[in-house]
């Protein structure tokens, strides 16, 4: 079949994308923004891409056209598309029906901690030989891919020549055993410490569930699609003010969720939200397991360097000992043992993968360091993301100077609607850098709290000249968005080699 994306290169699109190549199907899309990386990642795959939405594309004549949710009406191509009478189909709908259809689907939904959350359980669910596909809205530096289809168990030596095709091209190469009898050999044993003793094609997928809305013809929730038999919801607070009115039309959403997850699945959620508890309170159908509190799964003793006891309810299970910090990383990674243990990793097992965890790229990644001054790159964009992230590098380095580089680039933060939260959130810097352009609110304003150690500039080479003349050996800079920020951390790497 061949399908052509119209937004492909948006994080999730672009692996749906690379999912369908490595089904088999031919695969062609198109964006407004056409560049690296996601440009050469999927054309390093055969995907070929084309600028713009012209509406000649339809003499491509595709199979199917498939939707991405930044396309709207008066796109040129969807113009044409619903003209001709075309067949189209909404991304997730489309990964719903041919790929996740038949799967023992893992969903991780929250406003913060998604992709953090879903890479440690692919990971985990990876390390115990279950080879999960996924797909996430980052890159896990322990896969170097954002999504791949479930695989034949890497420990299946008979196979180890194939890796590199998808488990339905496999399955050709072998004796008939569908993936039904692979996910009752798996699903029979509530916890187990090692790789099925037999090979199988994976019946588990591992999927980042956002609540942005699907598609322009379908409003609700991308995640209702998923239908997954074990839900992990992280944490709910207000976002996406764009499409969302209220923090209880998100709950809504979330418990259209819930309603999907079937008796015999499973609910993680975060005992500490009560956003969260409303959620479950409307209606629910499944057993329900809590982290962050004392009834299962919690943290303790908690050091510096990041290690931490795992208790559920109220019994050691073992240490994590990483280099991951802050509370939230905790808290995900209770979430992600919990999930594992309902898919039948043991506790010990998720413990000793997570030891193994690389975390994502974005996240608190270190892009360099230049005369003593590390620069770190960061995704958070929501003011709760920002104090928790700052809040986890001020334990890292203790009493060093950090500089908060903020890009409020998202829908939410354009629209101002949380510019009142941000001066609390960046309590813990010591100095702040506002990068305002294209922002219809004023952040010296709104920053006016804390304007004694916040500058803000509406061009980015003087916000880069302004953070090098402050900088000094053994400080370090944390750069913040949930976009390229105009390639901002390479040219403070390269302007602060003029540091003495």
């Amino acid at each position: 079949m061949h399908i052509h994306i119209l937004g492909i290169c948006g994080t999730f699109m672009g692996g749906i994308a690379v999912l369908a190549k490595q089904a088999g199907h031919k695969v062609t899309g198109c964006d407004a923004n056409v560049y690296p990386p996601m440009s050469t990642q999927l054309e390093a795959q055969g995907i070929a891409l084309i600028e713009g939405f012209a509406p000649e594309q339809v003499k491509l004549n595709p199979d199917i056209y498939v939707i991405g949710n930044v396309v709207s009406r008066g796109n040129p191509l969807m113009e044409e598309i619903l003209n001709r009478g075309l067949p189209y189909i909404s991304g997730p709908q489309w990964l719903a029906e041919n790929v996740l259809q038949g799967k023992w689907v893992l969903a991780v939904a929250g406003t913060h901690g998604k992709t953090t959350t879903s890479s440690m359980l692919a990971w985990i669910l990876e390390y115990a030989g279950l080879a999960p596909g996924f797909l996430i809205g980052g890159v896990p530096e322990n896969f170097g891919v954002s999504a791949r289809l479930p695989q034949i168990s890497p420990k299946d030596s008979q196979f180890n020549k194939n890796q590199d095709l998808g488990c339905d091209t496999r399955r050709k190469e072998r004796s008939s055993r569908d993936s039904t009898n692979a996910y009752s050999e798996v699903a029979s044993t509530e916890q187990r410490s090692g790789a099925p003793k037999d090979d199988f094609c994976s019946p588990f997928f591992v999927i980042e569930a956002d609540e942005y809305d699907t598609a322009f013809f379908d409003k609700r929730s991308k995640f209702v699609h998923y239908r997954p038999r074990t839900a992990v919801l992280n944490n709910l607070e207000f976002d996406h003010a764009d499409i969302f009115e209220d923090l209880g039309a998100i709950e809504k959403q979330f418990h259209h969720l819930v309603r999907t997850v079937p008796q015999q699945g499973l609910v993680v959620a975060n005992g500490k939200e009560a956003s969260l508890q409303r959620v479950i309170d409307k209606g629910c159908w499944t057993p329900v397991e809590k982290f962050g509190t004392d009834a299962d799964w919690q943290s303790a003793n908690a050091h510096g360097d990041g290690s931490f006891d795992v208790l559920y309810q109220g019994k050691l299970q073992g240490r994590v000992a990483w280099g991951l910090l802050g509370e939230h990383n905790r808290m995900n990674a209770l979430a992600s043992i919990a999930a594992a243990r309902h898919a039948g990793v043991a506790v010990d097992m998720s413990i000793a993968a997570l030891t193994e965890f690389k975390n994502v790229k974005r996240r608190m990644e270190l892009r360099g360091v230049v005369n003593q001054i590390s620069v770190y790159d960061d995704f958070a964009h929501h003011p709760t993301a920002i104090e928790t992230t700052v809040a986890g590098l001020r334990g890292k380095v203790g009493s060093a100077r950090i500089l908060a580089v903020l890009e409020p680039r998202s829908n939410t933060m354009k629209l101002g609607v949380m510019k009142s939260a941000l001066p609390a959130s960046l309590k813990e810097a010591d100095l702040v850098f506002c990068y305002q352009a294209n922002l219809g609110w004023d952040a010296k304003e709104a920053l006016r709290p804390i304007s004694a150690k916040t500058q803000v500039h509406d061009d980015l080479g003087q916000l880069v000249e302004a953070i090098v003349q402050v900088a000094k050996a053994g400080d370090q800079v944390l750069v913040m968005s949930n976009g390229g920020f105009g390639g901002i951390h390479q040219k403070l790497l390269d302007a602060l080699k003029t540091v003495v």
